[in-house]
């Protein structure tokens, strides 16, 4: 079996240049990767899944000469799964487009709070990078029933003693 190089480089590009655009922040330039994506994977599979045959008629055909219908059955899935992904985003794009003008994907507020309290923990004293916990979490040590804490913020007398109980 022989496979065509210029398929295989062909789908090396679709799958390239899709896998670019999805990256971007617009939404369309996501819609085009995504088609370009699903059409390079498309592609790829047919390539792999080997050389054209007689058609799938048993009856008029030896068996060694048919091709398998399969994988073709597999990319028509494929492709109607793509139409209606693409049908989404590009309705969601739309939507986008008619809320805020343009469809740039925006930061979510909550993940960039998230972001910076990470980055904060990170820069603190306390912070161990060998076990990726704090060094004061590390300092709390409990007793055998586990209910009082034991270590240097706690005077060990009762319950868990407040910063306004020790002054």
């Amino acid at each position: 079996m022989t496979v065509n190089l210029t398929l295989v480089l062909a789908t090396m590009i679709l799958v390239g240049c899709g896998v670019y655009l999805m990256l971007e922040r617009s939404l369309t330039r996501v819609l085009v990767g995504l088609v370009l994506l699903s059409n390079g994977v498309n592609l790829g599979f047919l390539v792999v899944s080997g050389p054209s045959g007689r058609p799938p008629l048993v009856d008029r055909y030896d068996v060694s000469e048919i091709s398998d219908p399969l994988p073709q059955a597999f990319v028509l899935t494929a492709i109607v799964i793509t139409l209606g992904t693409t049908a989404f985003l590009l309705a969601m794009a739309y939507r986008s487009w008619q809320l805020s003008g343009n469809d740039d994907v925006k930061d979510d507020v909550e993940d960039a709070a998230i972001r910076r309290l990470a980055h904060e923990d990170q820069m603190s004293d306390g912070y161990d990078l060998a076990a990726g916990e704090t060094t004061d979490d590390a300092l709390e040590v409990f007793d055998e029933e586990g209910d009082e804490p034991e270590g240097p913020d706690h005077d060990g007398a009762g319950p868990r003693a407040t910063a306004q109980e020790t002054r």
